[in-house]
């Protein structure tokens, strides 16, 4: 079968020469795991860092040998667990880039395919909606008249954690994006008031323009300085959400962390920091409460889309460029055969 992996360690933000096809042999099925056809394979920012050994500790994959990481939605070929059939549907963490993948007990949950779309696991439903269902409704507690600010606004995270805060009653939802484009997205599929192009001159302005009344809660995904920019916008009491550093994923360096205490202060501001992976328990609950909203058309969600798993090189490095728009997604085969 055919996986990606790297041609050598990278000491560099991952560009599509980077990865490499390789043949590798059919895998075996694990005592109570399964193998699954890889039918969707999600590519996500964090990976860029991850493979330079940069992101929680994790160890990167060996060069022309280990499988790219990411998430995959497959269908079952081979069953040596209980309650998992041949044919059935599953969700997976590790799966990465190839063709099948053998998951041990405990690396992946049975999907229901008429609950919503199976492509939806990774991105809305997946690891990126978990995150902004954990920010806006565990850690934030957004409640009805809140007025919620939300940078990246245009990503997998940052659009689902806008449109959760709206279903919980906030009063006001305010986007930060790059481009029109992006900005676009923000107002007219994920329903935000208003999204502020951080691209554009005098961006700062337009965005307190946005929030005359002060924002009382932010999601914050990029930066501590984009985070200090919220608090400036924001009233006293605000609840901050410290998502990720998505600016500092690819830096040489360490990553920056210039978080001004005074101003945290003066504020009155709770910040929160958020790691997903303490929310993987409540993964099911998650998913039961937005296929509803997904099915009564509350919940929405765009992707950046490629064909095949030969795409997955190209697609990724244009998300290491931050031109994507929407979440990028591949299908590598057909959810049925």
């Amino acid at each position: 079968m055919k996986r990606y992996t790297l041609k050598a360690a990278l000491s560099a933000t991952p560009v599509a020469e980077d990865f490499v096809a390789i043949d590798v042999p059919y895998p075996d099925c694990p005592p109570g795991g399964i193998v699954v056809r890889t039918i969707y394979l999600s590519l996500d920012p964090y990976i860029g860092s991850r493979l330079r050994g940069r992101h929680m500790g994790e160890t990167p994959p060996a060069p022309m040998a280990d499988a790219i990481p990411g998430a995959i939605v497959g269908q079952v070929v081979e069953s040596r667990a209980p309650g998992i059939a041949e044919g059935d549907y599953v969700h997976a963490m590790e799966g990465g880039w190839q063709e099948y993948a053998a998951l041990p007990p405990g690396h992946f949950r049975k999907l229901d395919p008429a609950a919503a779309p199976l492509r939806a696991h990774i991105g809305v439903l997946g690891m990126p909606g978990l995150t902004a269902w954990a920010g806006i409704t565990q850690l934030a507690k957004v409640t009805a008249g809140d007025v919620v600010l939300v940078d990246a606004a245009a990503g997998a995270v940052g659009g689902t954690a806008g449109q959760i805060a709206r279903i919980k009653g906030a009063a006001k939802v305010v986007g930060i994006a790059g481009g029109p484009e992006k900005c676009r997205l923000v107002t007219d599929t994920y329903g935000f008031d208003a999204c502020i192009d951080y691209k554009a001159e005098g961006w700062q302005a337009a965005l307190k323009e946005a929030l005359p009344e002060g924002a009382s809660v932010f999601f914050e995904n990029v930066s501590a300085e984009m985070a200090m920019t919220a608090l400036s916008v924001s009233r006293t009491y605000v609840r901050g959400v410290l998502c990720g550093l998505a600016d500092a994923y690819q830096s040489a360096g360490p990553a920056p962390h210039a978080l001004n205490a005074g101003a945290v202060i003066g504020k009155r501001a709770q910040m929160l920091g958020l790691v997903v992976y303490d929310f993987y328990p409540r993964w099911d609950e998650y998913v039961t409460e937005a296929s509803g909203w997904i099915r009564d058309g509350k919940l929405a969600f765009a992707e950046d889309h490629a064909d095949g798993l030969d795409s997955a090189p190209a697609l990724f490095g244009k998300l290491m460029r931050g031109a994507n728009v929407g979440k990028p997604i591949i299908t590598v085969s057909e959810e049925q055969v």
